[in-house]
């Protein structure tokens, strides 16, 4: 598995609230875009995972915000892999526009089975 990837994300006006801005929640959504594209270009396949009855579930996330976007500013958004292994997946994020760090994070995911009971991780998604 990678244990580092970044993407580019495009604001589009429908993420920014009243004053102009990314709405906070929507960062969470690029973290989420950045660590598929990982899996996707590690070569691993989250959704045939899925129809095999594993399932990944956002167990913590933190959100640190730094300076503001905006419609059309152009993001880049670097996840990376601390750790992987028993059921959890532990992944710090950092939001970037040119040089300045807009948001950092870090979450936990959490596999489990259909039925809510915590499994391993898939070997192919392991990091120590």
């Amino acid at each position: 598995m990678l244990t580092e990837h970044t993407i580019e994300v495009r604001v589009r006006y429908q993420e920014t609230d009243a004053q102009g801005r990314v709405h906070h929640a929507n960062y969470i959504t690029y973290f989420e875009l950045a660590r598929t594209e990982m899996l996707r270009a590690g070569g691993f396949n989250y959704k045939r995972m899925e129809a095999e009855g594993l399932l990944l579930v956002v167990r913590d996330v933190e959100v640190r915000y730094h300076l503001p976007s905006e419609f059309d500013d152009l993001l880049l958004v670097t996840v990376k892999t601390l750790k992987a292994k028993g059921a959890r997946i532990e992944l710090v994020y950092e939001i970037r526009r040119d040089d300045e760090l807009v948001v950092e994070g870090r979450t936990i995911l959490a596999c489990i089975s259909r039925e809510g009971k915590p499994t391993r991780i898939p070997e192919v998604l392991r990091v120590d």
